[in-house]
């Protein structure tokens, strides 16, 4: 199996070779193995930044920006603490909307939100990607076991003092 390596850096641009794997032993001296995900960073969250994780955020802003090839503007949702933004689909931007009950984007700092990778299909091929989910309920509002009820009070005992009369039966 080829793996890519970079070959030599040259004014920030890395120039690559493939290389088969250390077990084939045609690793040539001064290349480096790299990691593709690494190679190609980005602005923006990928799934092979969250790997296993699940990871909860505040969501600090959401800006239009211009992304991908064709530069089409999308909503981009940036995190407190996190330099990287998420671009939003229409799938998150709808979870977002449930979680913090506003389709309004400009209500939407403060709120949190768990991002995850998964898989999904896109084009005919299964991607990765990144989802939305909605954090962890706090130990406070997590069901409980529903009270016991409370038994009914004994009736009082009929002494010589309250003799039962047709009064009392119900019939």
């Amino acid at each position: 199996m080829a793996l890519p390596v970079v070959r030599e850096v040259t004014e920030g641009f890395c120039l690559w070779n493939l290389q088969a794997t250390a077990s084939e032993g045609t690793q040539r001296k001064g290349e480096i193995a790299v990691n593709v995900n690494d190679a190609f960073p980005s602005r923006y969250i990928k799934a092979s930044d969250l790997g296993d994780k699940r990871v909860l955020v505040t969501i600090d802003r959401v800006e239009i920006e211009e992304v991908g090839r064709e530069k089409d503007s999308k909503p981009v949702v940036y995190f407190a603490g996190k330099e990287k933004g998420l671009v939003l689909n229409k799938t998150n931007a709808k979870k977002i909307t449930e979680v913090s009950k506003s389709a309004e984007t400009e209500e939407w700092a403060g709120v949190k939100v768990v991002l995850y990778a998964t898989e999904t299909e896109f084009g005919g091929d299964t991607v990765s990607c990144v989802r939305v989910a909605p954090p962890p309920k706090p130990a406070a509002e997590k069901p409980t076991a529903a009270p016991k009820p409370v038994p009914a009070p004994a009736p009082r005992p009929v002494t010589e003092a309250d003799p039962i009369t047709d009064d009392d039966v119900p019939f």
